[in-house]
C-alpha cells in the first residue's frame, strides 16, 4: 500500500487536520446540543409533544435545506460558507446559554434557537463534505472521506 493512502495520512495535511479536528469538536457540541435541548424543554414545558418539537426543530432544517445546501456550496466559496454557518452555530449556542443561564429560555426561544442550529447545520454540510477533494491528493480522497465520515 502507497504511503499516501494510508488511513491516517490525510491527518498530515495542515488544513485537513485542522478542518477534522474543528469538526470533532462541532460534532461534540451538536450532540450535548441535542441531549441537553431536549432535558431542558423537560423542565421548560413537560409534555411529550414539547419535547419532540426539539428533535423536530433540530431534524427538519436538514430534511429542507439539504439540497439547496447543497446548491450553495457548489457556488459559493465553501470554505466562507463553512465559516459563516459555524460563526451562526456558535452565535445560537451563545444566545441560548447565556438565556438559560439567565432563567430567560422559554419553550418557543429554546426551540427558535434549536431551529436556528439546525438550519446553520444542514447549510454547512455540503460545503464541509465538498471541501475535502480541496485539502487532500487524489489518492488521499476516500481515507479523508472516511475520516470526516
Amino acid at each position: 500500500m502507497r504511503d499516501s493512502a494510508t488511513p491516517w495520512s490525510p491527518l498530515r495535511n495542515p488544513m485537513f487536520r485542522a478542518l477534522w479536528i474543528a469538526g470533532v469538536f462541532s460534532n461534540i457540541g451538536s450532540w450535548i446540543h441535542i441531549t441537553a435541548t431536549a432535558w431542558l424543554m423537560t423542565s421548560l414545558a413537560p409534555s411529550a409533544v414539547m419535547v419532540s418539537l426539539v428533535q423536530t426543530a433540530s431534524s427538519l432544517p436538514i430534511f429542507l435545506l439539504a439540497l439547496p445546501a447543497g446548491a450553495l456550496a457548489d457556488v459559493l466559496d465553501r470554505r466562507r460558507l463553512i465559516l459563516v454557518t459555524q460563526t451562526c452555530m456558535l452565535l445560537a449556542a451563545a444566545a441560548l446559554g447565556v438565556l438559560t443561564i439567565l432563567g430567560l429560555t422559554t419553550p418557543w426561544t429554546l426551540l427558535a434557537l434549536t431551529l436556528v442550529l439546525g438550519a446553520a447545520a444542514a447549510t454547512n454540510m455540503p460545503a464541509w463534505q465538498a471541501i475535502i477533494p480541496e485539502l487532500v491528493s487524489r489518492a488521499e480522497i476516500p481515507s479523508a472521506v472516511a475520516l470526516n465520515s
